[in-house]
């Protein structure tokens, strides 16, 4: 497995955490770091991603509601909550990882710690989203953050 599927899962695994334990632990990601990741080189795009999701997780939240038909983000399954923020910070903030790489890995991340409904589902909102960004209808999102 390369470095960056399992930065994914690692960052799916920490924001799965301090999503169950809604700010209980002063420095979840530490704790998470300190456990599982530290002097690895997983560490960099982790640290990414995590970052990443954190900090824009507003402007996540609402492209993943605003194009998941039916859901509030609240009711989805943790798991899928997730990879779904990972993927999503992706597609709109990190212009140096092709799109399909993104939905695909979330996919496979999906089917590996989701349910078995979780691919098609990841894929069915990931690809709404690809396709408004491919349409200029999520445009108000630089895709700068860095490499």
């Amino acid at each position: 497995m390369g470095t960056r599927r399992t930065s994914r899962e690692q960052a799916l695994q920490a924001l799965f955490y301090m999503d169950i334990h809604r700010d209980s632990v002063e420095d979840p990601v530490g704790l998470f770091c300190d456990n599982f990741t530290r002097n690895r080189p997983t560490e960099p795009f982790f640290h990414r991603l995590i970052d990443g999701v954190r900090e824009n997780r507003e402007t996540i939240d609402t492209v993943i509601e605003r194009y998941s038909s039916n859901w509030k983000l609240s009711r989805m399954p943790c798991v899928d909550r997730n990879i779904l923020r990972i993927a999503v910070f992706e597609l709109i903030f990190c212009a140096d990882i092709p799109p399909k790489v993104s939905i695909n890995e979330a996919i496979d991340v999906g089917k590996r710690f989701g349910t078995e409904e979780s691919g098609a589902f990841i894929n069915g909102i990931l690809d709404s989203i690809r396709m408004a960004i491919d349409q200029n209808k999520i445009d108000c999102i630089p895709k700068t953050i860095g490499t």
